[in-house]
């Protein structure tokens, strides 16, 4: 992921600006790093999924803070990214809100799948195992706790289970206020694209 995002970065940063290689190599990071991480955790079953959520890993909690500033971060580098978009060429233009518009994707994609992990350390983390009640006999498993993420990414609730502890609330404040960033950073980056596509020629 790193090397990966780290050699796209320089890439851009030889063959075009400096000023659009953060972007660039954070959008090919988060990409992979989205597509493994999910391709890893959901086939996992109930109990592979509990098992997984509580293993030791006392780096995990400051990789996820670095990696949620590096996100919130690329919102910085996009809006550099659209406002070089203004100056650019009409096929530049395209290209760097194609750019800006993914990077911030992206982005919001990993916040989920990251709180889609908190959901399920938080859940299997002390026992007895509980904090959303999810309306069903078997435990729940990583797709489950997705479903929780997504449905608060997108509508900042969930119909049909309960929170029913302090923790994982303090998790759905966390969650659902920055989801409320990456809905207005995308919408401005929409309209930023079209307004830009619109204004050249």
């Amino acid at each position: 992921m790193v090397l990966v995002g780290g050699g796209v970065a320089v890439a851009v940063g030889l063959l075009d600006s400096w000023r659009h290689a953060p972007a660039a190599g954070w959008a090919a990071a988060a990409g992979i790093y989205v597509v493994w991480v999910w391709l890893t955790i959901s086939p996992m079953d109930a109990e592979t999924t509990a098992a997984h959520s509580t293993e030791e890993d006392p780096q995990r909690r400051l990789g996820n803070f670095l990696t949620m500033t590096c996100a919130l971060a690329s919102l910085v580098a996009v809006a550099i990214v659209m406002a070089d978009a203004h100056t650019a060429t009409p096929n530049g233009r395209l290209a760097l809100g194609g750019l800006a518009l993914s990077t911030t994707i992206l982005s919001w994609l990993m916040m989920h799948l990251l709180f889609t992990l908190r959901y399920a350390q938080t859940y299997y983390d002390t026992p007895p195992p509980g904090g959303i009640d999810f309306n069903q006999t078997q435990p729940p498993r990583y797709t489950d706790f997705a479903y929780i993420s997504l449905s608060f990414g997108t509508a900042y609730c969930v119909s049909d289970t309960a929170i029913t502890s302090s923790d994982v609330r303090a998790e759905t404040l966390r969650h659902t206020l920055l989801s409320f960033v990456f809905a207005n950073g995308i919408l401005a980056t929409t309209i930023n694209l079209v307004v830009s596509l619109a204004s050249g020629s």
